[in-house]
């Protein structure tokens, strides 16, 4: 389906792709079933793009919701974090909250990436009930002026809220006017959380601003050895990897400038570190800006590190290069996997993240002999954006890495978690998001927290997580202390139950 950038909203996940947030099984059956929703509708999801009658991987909907997010918050992970813009939040003031913990990501991305430590640029309009009833388009108005006369930024984003989407305030029409006063991009992303059932929709909503209003249509020259690395806040391992193949790194979109934003078209190739990230971003700048996507696995393990740098040398005429890097590369880390492997004989592992991140560590814990059973991944795309074969990411686990026989599909429940953790009962489990390690903690299992998303990318990452396995192994006595003296806030009947999708498949009966 070509990516529409003539609207200022984005087609949600669910439109596009058929995102899923619950759904429990093995990895292969739902590669099985996501197959067979591609196949019988041209590769579409619940809007039936192909043409034919639309069909969806079965879900299972609970009746709550304990511990997940919204689109909104990550918009500010990514237009907030835009070093030289500043994000409006139209909202009330809770939707906010979140500013505390997206500075000290954002702070601590800058230091791992040697740029100027700050805090974000966030400015909320504070709506309130009497804005509820005559709009706060004013208020917004008010609230670009302040930004502009603050901080003299070279871009402003306008993320808008469940509060402005029922009240309607006309947020296109704000920012096009003041847009014209200021002389800077004033950009609406319209990411309203009821919108979406899952939070990725909101990295769509603002990299969609930014390739409406930044990105060069018709950029004067191309970079041959520019490549864009689409990614979080993670530490800088892409440079010297690329560096190898003469290639320049352009990080985006956290951590980036507006200028290093509006520079994606000249680039001669685009990659993803995860592609639930990239999906959207880089086949809108292949199709809108002719920037080629790296259609290959993602970075993880020998198989997809190798694939992407053979495609990436291909894409960019550098195959010699990226060929002898690999050789270079195997010779150096094998025998150091080869004393990982040894020492993680038995260990068991369980990886709870976002879906194609998932794939990818999995991989990786593979690759160093420990045992994965089980996976939480907080949603699923049934296909990416591209469409490619190539870019999916469970497909190659499955080929790559074998099966895992519990696979689940939720959106952060802890209540969920408890009974996934008991049924494979891993000695240590690798999270990204806060919530979860706490109970694993009561439970008696570390946790190992990926707060730089690199961490584990590439050969070099494979031995760096297979050194963090073994550092957390050395707590497992402290957190078997922890799980003697504390108690569950859950029922017993709710701790004694087996399946963790019990209450929704209660409900759908």
């Amino acid at each position: 389906m070509a990516i529409n950038l003539k609207t200022p909203t984005v087609e949600t996940r669910e439109q596009r792709l058929g995102t899923i947030i619950g759904w429990d099984g093995t990895a292969s059956a739902l590669a099985e079933e996501s197959a067979f929703s591609r196949g019988d509708c041209g590769g579409c999801g619940p809007s039936g793009r192909g043409g034919g009658k639309a069909r969806r991987v079965c879900e299972l909907t609970g009746p709550f919701t304990q511990g997940s997010v919204c689109s909104e918050q990550m918009v500010e992970t990514q237009a907030g974090n835009v070093r030289d813009a500043v994000l409006i939040q139209h909202s009330p003031i809770g939707c906010g909250a979140g500013q505390v913990v997206y500075n000290q990501r954002f702070r601590n991305g800058c230091k791992a990436r040697g740029l100027p430590v700050r805090n974000v640029r966030f400015i909320s309009t504070n709506l309130r009930e009497r804005d509820m009833v005559y709009g706060g388009a004013d208020k917004l108005d008010a609230a670009i002026r302040a930004a502009f006369e603050r901080h003299k930024p070279a871009a402003i984003f306008i993320a808008t809220s469940c509060a402005s989407g029922i009240i309607g305030d006309d947020v296109d029409s704000v920012a096009r006017h003041a847009e014209a006063k200021l002389g800077v991009p004033v950009i609406p992303v319209h990411c309203e959380g009821f919108k979406s059932k899952h939070w990725s929709t909101g990295f769509d909503a603002a990299q969609h601003g930014v390739l409406r209003q930044i990105v060069r249509k018709a950029p004067a020259k191309k970079q041959d050895d520019l490549v864009n690395v689409i990614n979080l806040w993670g530490s800088d391992v892409f440079t010297p990897m690329l560096m190898e193949l003469g290639l320049r790194v352009n990080y985006v979109m956290p951590l980036s400038s507006v200028e290093e934003l509006a520079q994606m078209s000249e680039a001669a190739a685009t990659v993803s570190f995860c592609y639930t990230l990239g999906s959207y971003l880089g086949t809108a700048l292949e199709q809108e800006f002719g920037v080629p996507q790296i259609k290959a696995p993602q970075p993880y393990g020998f198989p997809g590190t190798d694939a992407l740098l053979r495609e990436l040398g291909r894409v960019t005429g550098r195959e010699d290069r990226a060929e002898a890097y690999i050789a270079q590369e195997h010779a150096r880390v094998k025998p150091k996997i080869a004393a990982l492997r040894e020492k993680l004989r038995g260990v068991k592992g369980y990886v709870a993240t976002g879906s194609a991140y998932s794939h990818g560590l999995i991989e990786v814990l593979r690759e160093l002999g420990v045992e994965v059973d089980g996976s939480l991944v907080f949603h699923h795309d049934p296909v990416y954006d591209s469409e490619d074969p190539k870019q999916d990411s469970l497909a190659h686990l499955l080929e790559n890495y074998g099966d895992v026989d519990f696979f689940t599909v939720g959106n952060r429940q802890q209540f969920q978690f408890y009974n996934l953790l008991q049924r494979v009962n891993p000695d240590f489990i690798i999270i990204r998001h806060n919530g979860l390690a706490p109970l694993a903690a009561r439970v008696g299992i570390p946790a190992i927290p990926l707060g730089d998303e690199h961490h584990a990318l590439g050969y070099q990452g494979m031995i760096n997580l297979g050194e963090s396995v073994l550092a957390v192994l050395r707590h497992r006595k402290f957190h078997q202390d922890i799980a003697r003296h504390v108690r569950l806030p859950y029922k017993t009947s709710w701790l004694r139950e087996k399946d963790p999708f019990a209450l929704a498949r209660a409900q759908a009966s």
